[in-house]
């Protein structure tokens, strides 16, 4: 059922409910499918459980490499029942994939433009590249329900599509850069314009998003066009200091051009290739950081006139609060404990894999010597991790949360995910790992969370403070303080515990701080 509703597929009331029960570990009521289908504004959609799910409304068109134009309201009744394609991309085969892709997903507990519920809207992960809103992961059917809020969920351009840098190659390309960020600004528009028809209350709009996801919403609060757009945030694991500079966006478009057989310049050419053909160029080598080619904000100086997060905090969003989270073992969910850079590791050979791996210059035998004084108990896959985390996937983080304090920005709030997977050993709490508990979809496939008592307590804690943050502007947390400096306060999520520590990794951050961070990217 998954796939097809994953897919685009039409899916019956009894079907899709049957599977986002499954998705999360529980029974499907077969009373549930019965029921009529709700209705909000000029849409007809599915029951999700006692939540009412809206799938596949639109909320923008684009042309190739042209900015969104948003649709009319106005209408004949829609069937809003499947997920819309999502964005061409490397991977993802068995979804339909489309450059027509601007869809978005709402689940509310109750379609009454009365109940002004305070909305939750979320952005996918996948470093621009990758990455959509379909996973069941991030279905919002049991976050709608327990937190009593209204889910938006959003599929947007990446990649090439959404941010290849062409502007030198024509005016009419000026917004390339930025298309993807440019989408998210239509999708939150869309939101403010008719949310309220599904009961929510576009005076109380939070976004959030995990990975790239939160790099996103990073970017955005830089964006002088998604001003005012979203009253509170939420990034989890993602971070975005610094943007591409528009000579490293052109190399990577100088890249992907030669992997296309395209002339440089030649954008008729450009235009005229089969979506499937820029797709494969995707696998072109970036000139820049390696490995395949990256795509992400630009610098333009006009949709985006600044860094997000450097030299300092953008100050158009410093009035908005806003959570800050990390993992404590990040970089466990991509570079495998079980993978060919961790076989055989030892003291011998550890610095020379981890120097591929880190975004900060400080020599690897330094750190691997650093590592092993202070944690002489410690073994090298151990350091490994713990270095990679804290050189490579953390630090943004650190210096996001940093700048807001330093600039009196409203509220902060930060926090670290301990909780290590009960499913696989190996994992710890690794880089998608609060996913499910904010969404509480612990039982659904790509979940590492486990569906034991310490796994719904952890998601029934992480659902409470988000979902507080939307409603009230803080956390729904009472014991959650908020992040100051020099005593950096942050929250530790245990196995069903929360706990307020200072400044808990201050070892590493006060080792990795020798050298300044280098944005991916950037």
């Amino acid at each position: 059922m998954l796939a097809a509703a994953m897919s685009g597929a039409r899916i019956d009331r009894r079907t899709f409910v049957a599977g986002m029960a499954a998705g999360a570990g529980v029974a499907a009521g077969p009373t549930w499918a019965a029921r009529p289908q709700p209705e909000a504004g000029r849409y007809r959609g599915l029951r999700a459980g006692p939540v009412a799910a809206f799938l596949g409304i639109r909320y923008a068109r684009a042309d190739r490499f042209a900015p969104p134009v948003a649709v009319s309201d106005a209408g004949e009744r829609l069937e809003a029942t499947a997920f819309g394609p999502i964005a061409p991309q490397l991977g993802l085969q068995d979804h339909r994939q489309s450059e027509d892709c601007l869809f978005l997903n709402v689940w509310t507990p109750d379609p009454d433009v009365r109940a002004k519920r305070p909305v939750m809207v979320y952005f996918h992960g996948g470093a621009y590249t990758s990455g959509t809103v379909t996973d069941p992961l991030t279905h919002g059917q049991h976050l709608a329900e327990q937190g009593d809020v209204v889910v938006v969920t959003v599929n947007q351009r990446l990649n090439v599509f959404g941010y290849g840098w062409l502007s030198p190659y024509g005016s009419q390309f000026a917004d390339s850069g930025n298309l993807g960020q440019l989408d998210l600004i239509r999708a939150l528009e869309w939101v403010r314009a008719n949310i309220g028809a599904f009961g929510g209350d576009p005076s109380r709009v939070m976004v959030f998003g995990q990975s790239g996801g939160g790099a996103k919403i990073a970017t955005l609060m830089a964006m002088p066009a998604a001003n005012g757009l979203f009253h509170s945030a939420a990034t989890m694991s993602g971070q975005q200091v610094t943007a591409s500079g528009p000579a490293n966006a052109q190399a990577r478009t100088r890249a992907f051009l030669a992997e296309i057989g395209v002339r440089e310049g030649d954008i008729g050419a450009l235009l005229a290739l089969p979506t499937e053909r820029l797709v494969e160029g995707l696998g072109a080598r970036d000139p820049i950081l390696g490995g395949r080619v990256y795509f992400g904000p630009v610098l333009d100086m006009t949709n985006l006139p600044r860094h997000p997060f450097w030299p300092d905090a953008a100050p158009q969003s410093l009035h908005i609060p806003m959570i800050l989270g990390n993992t404590l073992h990040e970089t466990k969910a991509f570079i495998d404990p079980r993978g060919p850079i961790l076989s055989g590791i030892d003291w011998s050979n550890i610095a020379e894999r981890l120097t591929p791996q880190i975004r900060i210059d400080l020599d690897p035998r330094w750190v691997v010597a650093q590592y092993r004084a202070h944690y002489p108990d410690w073994s090298a896959m151990q350091v490994f991790y713990a270095a990679t985390t804290a050189g490579r996937s953390w630090p943004g983080q650190v210096i996001e949360a940093d700048a807001r304090a330093r600039a009196g920005a409203q509220a902060t709030w930060v926090y670290q995910l301990d909780r290590p997977s009960p499913v696989d050993a190996l994992r710890g709490a690794a880089h998608t790992d609060d996913i499910p508990y904010v969404f509480g979809t612990l039982g659904a496939p790509g979940s590492y969370s486990g569906t034991d008592r310490g796994a719904a307590d952890t998601s029934r804690a992480m659902i409470a403070a988000f979902t507080g943050l939307a409603r009230t502007g803080r956390p729904g947390l009472a014991h959650w303080n908020a992040y100051t400096l020099p005593n950096r306060e942050t929250l530790v999520i245990g196995d069903g515990t929360t706990t307020m520590v200072a400044d808990p990794r201050r070892w590493q951050r006060e080792l990795w701080a020798t050298a300044p961070y280098i944005q991916p990217g950037s």
